[in-house]
């Protein structure tokens, strides 16, 4: 079993290593979905700003990332397997890096939780089985819309997942990324073939929870032997409901996922506790269970305040903690809390998927609202 150390009730802004990640903090910026990406799903300069604006995080976990033109499931989300990609991931990475950040970035292939247009002539995504996800996704010039009903993947398809992630990976470290993530929550393709409620094949990914663990390890596997397994970690959301995942006994199969994960000696294991962006204690779960099962730095995410996200690593039961939303409207987050500094409010939420600066690159610091707060009342 694994034992929690207390550390000094400062620890959360003191610096810290996990696996090859020097850390100035135990803050992470979470991936955040934005559908800013350009032509040929680019990221651009607005992306390279963004990311610098909030490199004073220990570590970021740049926004979900395809792995191939099959992986889409969104509009304008950014890919990481083309040339062009990976020179636009380049301008980012360097600018977080002269700021003297860390970043990695989070690769997904979004599976079923996708749509037709997305896909080589309007073919029906993939999935682990021709189940429709009871979601939507986001199309540009249209918002949301419901999901396409997936086809399930041919066994002799899976080898190319495998290798669609690794090379993802190593394309990710050609453009400046420190490591990887891997997203293996919220419904996507490596989770949905976990659920029991998503995975209903007969073949060696389906049935057990030895086969349906199957793939998540197999591409953590291939990942770590390309990258070094010190630059990777997983994501998972062992409970969360998002993109219609779904598992009649979660507790389990996720001791399961987390013991071979462990056996990879991953860099860290990032954990969405509870409902995402909901609830955390929607569903009894043991998630001490799980990191007595992990040897690596454990990442908790899910509505932390600050109060909570100290007395989390004070007490030793996380090693770090994820922040979205507040780093959306926080540039200077780890300022902001260090201090117990106000923190700026969210702005409208149709600047949270697709547009320009505004609601991306405008949120002000500390700084910025004490100079516009002196010019007013002079």
């Amino acid at each position: 079993m694994r034992s929690q150390i207390p550390r000094a009730v400062g620890a959360l802004f003191e610096p810290a290593q996990a696996g090859a990640f020097k850390l100035a903090n135990r803050i992470v910026m979470a991936p955040l979905t934005r559908n800013r990406a350009g032509p040929g799903l680019v990221p651009g300069k607005l992306a390279a700003e963004y990311y610098a604006q909030r490199a004073t995080a220990g570590l970021i976990v740049a926004e979900a990332t395809q792995i191939s033109a099959q992986a889409q499931g969104y509009a304008d989300t950014p890919g990481c397997y083309t040339d062009e990609q990976v020179t636009g991931w380049k301008k980012v990475t360097d600018a977080v890096h002269a700021k003297g950040g860390t970043i990695v970035v989070q690769l997904w292939h979004t599976g079923r939780v996708s749509h037709t247009s997305f896909q080589k002539d309007g073919q029906a995504p993939v999935g682990p089985s021709a189940i429709r996800a009871n979601t939507k996704t986001f199309l540009a010039r249209k918002g949301f819309v419901d999901v396409s009903t997936p086809r399930a993947l041919e066994i002799g398809e899976i080898p190319g997942i495998v290798e669609d992630f690794r090379y993802a990976s190593i394309r990710a470290l050609e453009a400046g990324f420190d490591g990887v993530e891997l997203h293996g929550a919220h419904g996507y393709l490596l989770d949905a073939f976990l659920r029991d409620g998503t995975n209903h094949r007969t073949d060696a990914y389906g049935g057990s929870i030895e086969n349906r663990a199957r793939l998540i390890l197999e591409v953590a596997a291939a990942c770590s032997h390309a990258i070094g397994a010190n630059r990777l970690g997983v994501r998972i959301s062992p409970v969360s409901s998002a993109g219609d995942s779904r598992d009649s006994n979660p507790q389990p199969l996720f001791n399961h996922v987390v013991e071979g994960l462990s056996r990879l000696r991953l860099a860290y294991l990032h954990v969405v506790e509870g409902e995402t962006g909901g609830a955390r204690d929607s569903i009894a779960f043991d998630y001490d269970a799980l990191r007595d099962r992990f040897e690596g730095d454990w990442m908790v995410n899910n509505g932390y305040s600050r109060e909570m996200a100290m007395e989390t690593v004070t007490s030793g039961r996380a090693d770090l903690v994820s922040f979205g939303r507040l780093f959306m409207a926080n540039p200077d987050l780890v300022e902001r809390l260090s201090k117990d500094a106000p923190l700026n409010t969210l702005m409208d939420q149709k600047t949270f998927y697709g547009g320009g600066a505004h609601g991306y690159t405008d949120y002000p610091t500390l700084e910025q609202s004490h100079a516009s707060a002196e010019r007013i009342s002079a």
